[in-house]
């Protein structure tokens, strides 16, 4: 609907915006001149590389590369569609957006249904602390929630009744809880969806209802129900419980996703307000993106049992093709028997945070879980670790993370370190004096020349300026040519100076970071580096090397000065 909304009243809306007063109401900034500073709320960081430029009207962050103006700020924070985000600057600047009429139309629709199913919200809350609810009432104070833990999830109660949110409406509002799936007429007479239950609404970035969840107080056989899926309402993308903890908290620095309304709501009584819960039986790509655009670090949180564990592995699964640098998942798998509603009110908050900041990073998760079964010992589990977890780390795109799990998984696998660690009596019964060592395979590596120039440069900088020469007469040195004159620019002179400046300057990470991808496996430095003297003087090694053989074929006729030749070209003593 974007294109729906005026070009010029977008740019007078970012015209009035007040860049730093809109960003500092949601992350503390600091003042760097003229401009703002502070820690970026999109990826995790100790040291603030998020930039405001008021004068200019955008961000940068030169730690993600996140960038944007006022609009994709409130995007990407509040993890809103480009229409929510201008209605939300406009709402604050005293402004209408001037849609056309299609637009205007489609817009009151959702408002139409969002408004019934805020009607039946505070229909069903309102049921909650009447007469029908007495039970309800007694079923989550034996749950452990207070009023006011209630009054914040706006949790209600259905009557068993099967016409009474219908019966309460009024014949407005009949039509779009119906349309929203909230009331049914699949039987040709209205009835509503939910009966006997109690009520959790889910609610969207801007507190509107959109759908709700209902437990069951009796014995039917669905414990929970959601409502369908609808115009306002798409089940793999929402997340329950977002917007309450946006409420209480300032800045989300991490999501706690657990499996159910109950689970979510009884964290934030004890204190733990970034709990979220997605909904349907599974964390898939769609839900995980929306989590991402949240937060960079987030704990799954599943009961111990193997229905947690087949949930859990699914949300790795699912997390593979999202992974990468600066983003941080975590598992936090309870005992068996428990889940968070029941083991938070057992052992309290701190207790619960403790589970929390242990939990296990993804990476070590993804390889407890390959190898569960499997003695690393045997020579045939460890070709079954690598045969299970290769195809899973072969999803995730090209990262740090990626080749650091790709390492972790060929040592894993390698078995050499356990190997020599086992005692000698342990470490084979042949018969005889001699016993074959056992050696790592010889492995050939195939780079390209620029590659070679690149990994080259990385241990001898001083060719530099040899490299610089090369690449201006040749296109297949590109990012060799990049590399020598950034350490010509800075005058880097050896190794660890060069080691140093990439790790701690941020601007020559984000140019050479992405020099080295998808070499597995590292050259020897004299290899390296008598590669790159071949490219670099090809006509003069080939010189050497044909000079070298002439004199070796006529060794024994060879004068006095023809021997020194030789030595010279051989650096050795032929003699």
């Amino acid at each position: 609907m974007s294109g729906l909304i005026p070009q010029r009243f977008v740019e007078d809306l970012l015209d009035r915006v007040d860049l730093a007063e809109l960003i500092g109401s949601r992350i503390t900034l600091k003042k760097a001149g003229a401009n703002y500073k502070a820690c970026c709320p999109f990826h995790d960081e100790k040291t603030p590389s998020f930039n405001v430029r008021p004068d200019k009207g955008f961000y940068h962050c030169f730690g993600c590369g996140a960038h944007g103006d006022a609009i994709s700020f409130v995007r990407e924070f509040e993890g809103l569609g480009f229409t929510d985000a201008v209605e939300e600057l406009a709402r604050k600047a005293g402004l209408e957006v001037p849609y056309d009429q299609a637009a205007k139309q489609e817009i009151q629709q959702a408002r139409t249904l969002t408004d019934a199913l805020d009607f039946a919200s505070r229909f069903y809350q309102s049921e909650l602390h009447g007469q029908q609810g007495a039970f309800a009432r007694d079923y989550l104070k034996q749950r452990g929630l207070d009023e006011t833990i209630i009054q914040q999830y706006q949790v209600g109660y259905a009557p068993a009744i099967g016409t009474a949110l219908f019966d309460a409406a009024n014949k407005d509002l009949q039509g779009p809880l119906i349309e929203t799936g909230t009331v049914s007429d699949k039987y040709g007479r209205p009835r509503d969806l939910f009966r006997n239950r109690i009520m959790f609404p889910i609610r969207n970035s801007r507190g509107k209802t959109i759908a709700f969840g209902g437990r069951t107080l009796g014995d039917d056989k669905a414990k929970y129900i959601n409502s369908p899926e609808s115009d306002v309402f798409h089940k793999s993308r929402q997340i329950y419980g977002l917007f309450e903890a946006k409420q209480v908290l300032k800045q989300l620095d991490k999501l706690l996703v657990v499996e159910g309304y109950m689970d979510v709501i009884a964290l934030a009584q004890h204190g733990i307000h970034y709990a979220v819960a997605t909904l349907g039986t599974a964390t898939n790509q769609d839900s995980l993106t929306a989590l991402l655009k949240q937060v960079r670090h987030v704990v799954f949180c599943f009961d111990g049992d193997q229905a947690g564990f087949r949930a859990a592995d699914r949300a790795m699964d699912n997390a593979l093709e999202l992974m990468a640098d600066g983003l941080h998942l975590q598992f936090l798998m309870l005992p068996q028997g428990e889940d968070p509603d029941t083991l938070v009110r057992k052992e309290g908050r701190e207790a619960f945070q403790k589970r929390i900041d242990g939990a296990t990073p993804f990476s070590r998760y993804l390889f407890d879980r390959q190898s569960e079964g499997l003695d690393l010992q045997l020579p045939e589990n460890r070709g079954e670790l690598r045969a299970r977890a290769e195809p899973l780390l072969n999803k995730m795109p090209r990262s740090t993370l990626r080749d650091a799990m790709w390492h972790e998984m060929l040592r894993l696998c390698g078995g050499r370190n356990q190997w020599q660690n086992r005692p000698p009596q342990q470490r084979g019964n042949w018969k005889g004096e001699r016993r074959d060592r056992v050696t790592e395979e010889r492995i050939d590596v195939k780079l390209s020349k620029d590659s070679i120039l690149c990994l080259a440069l990385l241990e001898a900088p001083d060719m530099a300026s040899e490299v610089t020469e090369l690449a201006q007469h040749s296109r297949q040195y590109t990012q060799a040519g990049k590399f020598a004159g950034f350490i010509l620019e800075h005058d880097i002179r050896n190794r660890k100076a060069l080691i140093t400046t990439l790790a701690l300057d941020s601007r020559a990470r984000e140019r050479f970071y992405h020099l080295f991808d998808g070499i597995e496996h590292i050259p020897a430095r004299e290899s390296t580096l008598a590669a790159a003297r071949e490219i670099l003087s090809p006509n003069e090694e080939a010189t050497r090397q044909q000079k070298l053989a002439t004199l070796l074929r006529n060794f024994a006729n060879l004068t006095a000065e023809e021997r020194q030749e030789l030595r010279a070209l051989s650096g050795g003593t032929p003699d």
